[in-house]
């Protein structure tokens, strides 16, 4: 069971038509695929992806890259949100699996996986399940040390000697248990579970019957369950894929501007902590058939380079100077255009002359020649929304200059 129905609000505007699930990432992909690659790569095939608000771009990509046609026992399904259960929408990630209950209790499996949708890391799931059947669990919690000034954006969780856990506190923002002999760092829920269908059920129903809950799997369930059932914690750093020699840890939820805007420029450094060319473990998704990229120049007059860039297929770029940047599919580039420390979606028209510094620019956006976005901090807030550090985000769809 995927969660893959969060708004997303502090992504916006990437998230102004889209879940945050769907929002693309790393030129080609979308976040939900770095998810449901991870269960594919790691032979787990029946997989239903819980969806609420602007799913419609989602279903899009799922029906054109992740569709499983034809095997009765292996699937990729859509639970939008159906009122199964009453006549409210989904109130919280456990009542988003609760309301879904009947399809868990269809296949009567001996485990449920619940996981994010919205989260990019690289892991081999059956390693957590085999943990969780050796420790003979009830709830097996994926976690990962973070900073402690973080800590109020995650669940943060207490472990005895033997991994299991005695104390969990969702988003405290005060009194914040740091790891024992690292008092700069708490152990924080990656929100990915291993559960058993009886203790998942048990729990769900018992739940759902509580007025005062918020029905949620952080806030209500695992501090309601560590102290009553076995619930063991398992160490993402020992997590490794095949075709990688160790694992770096690496996990990232890009829940703002940006952070997203950080994951994908972790993946220009000079060892990326995601290995995009590991083909014992690809990252699937859907690419239109678009030709390869032209890097178009002038012989005679040549002065652009493109230098720690990734560029899209059925890209045309002129004589242009780009510098640490990631750049969709199907963008055309005007000649002596300069961009830097910069993410452009796919189906992007950008004209000649134009000067982009740390820019975020959204699907079907259009620059007149000569436009220049990321130079004047007053000018860019005039028009666009600019973060505290500077990131300027051009939402989908506009024209500029014309």
């Amino acid at each position: 069971m995927i969660l893959a129905g969060g708004e997303g609000s502090r992504l916006a505007p990437l998230t102004g038509a889209r879940a945050k699930s769907a929002v693309p990432f790393g030129g080609q992909y979308r976040i939900i695929d770095f998810v449901l690659s991870n269960f594919v790569n790691s032979d787990l095939h029946k997989i239903y992806l819980i969806t609420q608000f602007k799913s419609h771009s989602l279903s899009k990509h799922l029906q054109r890259c992740w569709r499983i046609a034809g095997l009765s026992d292996k699937f990729i399904d859509m639970l939008p949100a159906q009122m199964n259960t009453g006549s409210d929408w989904y109130q919280g990630t456990a009542d988003a699996v609760y309301q879904n209950l009947n399809h868990i209790e269809s296949h009567r499996p001996d485990l449920v996986c619940v996981f994010g949708g919205d989260h990019i890391y690289t892991m081999d799931v059956r390693d957590m399940v085999s943990c969780h059947e050796q420790n003979k669990a009830d709830l097996t919690v994926t976690a990962i040390p973070v900073p402690v000034e973080q800590a109020h954006h995650f669940g943060i969780i207490e472990v005895d000697i033997d991994g299991r856990m005695v104390g969990f506190a969702e988003k405290p923002k005060d009194n914040v248990k740091t790891i024992p002999g690292n008092p700069g760092y708490v152990l924080a829920s990656m929100g990915n579970y291993v559960f058993t269908r009886e203790c998942l059920v048990r729990e769900l129903l018992e739940d759902h019957g509580n007025e005062l809950s918020d029905h949620d799997f952080g806030k209500d369930i695992i501090p309601s369950l560590y102290p009553r059932a076995k619930v063991m914690v398992y160490d993402f750093s020992k997590n490794l894929i095949p075709g990688k020699q160790r694992n770096n840890g690496y996990w990232r939820d890009v829940g703002n501007i940006d952070s997203y805007w950080e994951a994908n420029m972790d993946l220009l450094s000079k060892e990326p902590p995601i290995d995009l060319h590991n083909q014992d473990w690809p990252i699937r998704t859907y690419i239109p058939p678009y030709p390869p990229a032209l890097i178009a120049y002038n012989p005679e007059a040549r002065e652009g380079q493109i230098n720690n860039s990734m560029i899209g297929v059925g890209c045309v770029c002129q004589d242009i100077f780009m510098q640490n940047s990631v750049v969709g599919y199907n963008v055309k580039i005007g000649d002596n255009a300069s961009i830097t420390d910069s993410v452009i979606l796919p189906n992007v028209t950008i004209g000649q002359d134009v000067v982009l510094n740390r820019v975020i620019v959204d699907k079907r956006v259009r620059m007149a020649p000569g436009t220049r976005i990321g130079v004047n901090r007053e000018e860019d807030m005039k028009r666009f929304k600019v973060t505290e550090s500077g990131l300027v985000v051009v939402p989908s769809g506009v024209e500029i200059g014309f």
